[in-house]
């Protein structure tokens, strides 16, 4: 059995994010190797708990990865997804916002590395996108709605998870409604409704920490090491 480590190159390494995926990284058993963490700012010190930083700016000099994850801003995307395309290294990426010209470039980047990009990457939304799919599949004609719950500071609505939930049940032809709730700290809760004459299921997703995020993250990029080139869902790589 390869024991291994996998090089991660961890992009936007300040972030909520970021720093959560250098936290779980950095767990003994974890099975990772953080070789850089690329901030926004020129950053201070230089070596953290083992981990070598390096400004935006100096992204062309990191050293040899295996997968980059990255959780940083639209404007910082084009760089990381240039850089893992000319170093043939795959890409897992949870930036939102990103333009339409952004996502046809991951489009265009997928023929050349194994690439994720994702609004969610809880393994238990996954499950669920999946369930949803295929209950619109058996259920044809029923209401569909999507409802999301999240902290009372997201601005986006209905959420980019809540989007993704539609568009599983949109490819088996539902016409899905949406609705947003923000309150208090909720992390994060998607419920979909299926609803026919007498009857109703509802398939629910709550996450109560954010780590189930950075953990699913890690979990995609182990995964993803050394796949053909192409665009993978979160969904792809749950085993």
């Amino acid at each position: 059995m390869d024991t291994t480590p996998t090089r991660l190159l961890i992009h936007g390494a300040s972030g909520r994010m970021g720093q959560a995926l250098l936290r779980l990284a950095a767990e003994p058993s974890a099975g990772y190797q953080v070789v850089a963490a690329v901030t926004r700012r020129s950053p201070s010190p230089r070596v953290v708990d083992g981990v070598p930083y390096f400004a935006a700016s100096e992204l062309a000099g990191v050293p040899a990865f295996d997968v980059a994850v990255d959780f940083s801003l639209p404007d910082g995307f084009d760089p990381i997804l240039a850089l893992c395309v000319e170093r043939g290294a795959p890409l897992v990426s949870g930036t939102t916002g990103i333009s339409d010209a952004q996502m046809t470039a991951v489009t265009q980047a997928a023929v050349r590395i194994p690439l994720v990009w994702a609004t969610n990457f809880s393994l238990g939304v996954a499950v669920l996108a999946e369930l949803v799919e295929r209950a619109a599949v058996i259920l044809p004609g029923w209401d569909v709605d999507v409802v999301e719950s999240h902290h009372v500071h997201k601005k986006d609505a209905p959420s980019g998870t809540a989007l993704t939930l539609g568009q599983a049940a949109g490819s088996a032809g539902a016409e899905v409604h949406y609705a947003s709730l923000r309150a208090g700290d909720i992390v994060g809760e998607h419920t979909v409704q299926f609803a026919g004459l007498g009857e109703r299921i509802e398939l629910v997703h709550r996450a109560t920490h954010r780590d189930v995020f950075a953990r699913g993250a890690l979990h995609v990029a182990s995964r993803l090491v050394d796949r053909p080139a192409g665009r993978y869902r979160v969904r792809d790589l749950l085993d």
